[in-house]
């Protein structure tokens, strides 16, 4: 096995949901996803720090996002129609409610926001953004779309007090 990665992420590695599970289907409670979630960001957090967490995180994020953006996203021909199939697939998955606060293409400029989404909406107050994942998520699907590396940062957090999570992405230089 000298070379290969034993854990490299392939859409199969999804597996075949229906045959899997024919009792209990493709949705499971919100509690498990972050059970899981926070859990594994303990266990890196404690071994390798903080910022190396983040870093995981958001490459995680990342790689995610672009599988994504080519399973269900797919060729789109304007902002518009990318937004409106992104607010369509995550609404319809109950990942969040997406919007796109301000717009500027020509800048390289985004700012968006996800309501209701499966990272924190509903937490504690903690005083710092959590959503590291999906800054990274959504940096991929900006780069999908644009063909051009996105930077992606959370601005507002449902755990620092906000409602919504609100993301600001620049194309990097």
């Amino acid at each position: 096995m000298t070379g290969e990665r034993k854990y490299a992420f392939r859409w199969e590695l999804l597996g075949d949901l229906e045959k899997g599970r024919p009792n209990l289907g493709k949705s499971t409670r919100l509690e498990i996803y972050r059970l899981m979630q926070f859990t594994l960001r303990a266990v890196l957090e404690q071994r390798y720090g903080t910022e190396a967490t983040d870093e995981i995180f958001y490459q995680a994020g990342y790689t995610a996002g672009r599988a994504f953006y080519q399973h269900y996203i797919g060729e789109v021909d304007s902002l518009d129609s990318f937004v409106r199939r992104l607010q369509e697939v995550l609404r319809e998955m109950s990942i969040g409610i997406f919007r796109v606060e301000k717009a500027s293409m020509e800048e390289g400029e985004l700012v968006v926001t996800v309501s209701e989404d499966l990272d924190c909406s509903g937490l504690p107050e903690l005083d710092y953004e959590i959503c590291v994942y999906d800054e990274g998520f959504i940096s991929a699907l900006v780069e999908s779309f644009t063909g051009r590396p996105f930077q992606v940062k959370e601005i507002d957090c449902w755990c620092t007090g906000d409602r919504t999570c609100r993301f600001w992405a620049k194309a990097l230089a």
